[in-house]
């Protein structure tokens, strides 16, 4: 396998094992956030769903984000099906985005994001973006744990 197509096998396993994560929360439990500051389990499979996108348009615009609105960000909390299927047209995007570069482009495209102070390689920012989806799945499965509910087993 080369860079891209493991770029996109980590995208596709991340996602997976997300799903596993997201739809693994009882319904009565989706609202539930351990303290006021904290996001709801709800709350934080919207944000990864959005931060794609937002990532998306990120890289689009080699590190700025403008005036960006996500369009993910009014629909009514419903149900994790209509999350992924809400969102699903964005993912196909951006994994015909990232199909597009060349080897060459993610070696030496950079992404720059000067009020984070960040300046990463195209490759390497995307993935840092899967590394994000990892750690709310993360979070999540504490979320689980801490509501002693079944956590889905993410290391099939």
């Amino acid at each position: 396998m080369n860079a891209k197509e493991l770029l996109i096998l980590n995208f596709e396993e991340a996602r997976r094992r997300s799903i596993k994560v997201w739809k693994g929360i009882r319904e009565e439990d989706l609202y539930w956030k351990p303290d006021p500051d904290a996001m709801s389990c709800f709350e934080m499979i919207r944000h990864v769903l959005e931060s794609e996108n937002v990532y998306h348009h990120i890289i689009l615009h080699r590190g700025a984000l403008g005036d960006y609105e996500s369009p993910l960000a009014k629909n009514p909390y419903t149900t994790v099906d209509d999350e992924l299927k809400n969102a699903q047209p964005y993912r196909e995007k951006f994994l015909k985005m990232v199909h597009s570069f060349s080897l060459k482009e993610l070696e030496e495209t950079y992404i720059t994001r000067k009020e984070k102070k960040q300046h990463r390689r195209l490759g390497d920012y995307l993935l840092r973006m899967a590394y994000h989806e990892s750690v709310h799945t993360g979070q999540l499965l504490d979320y689980l744990r801490t509501l002693k509910s079944p956590r889905p087993n993410v290391w099939d």
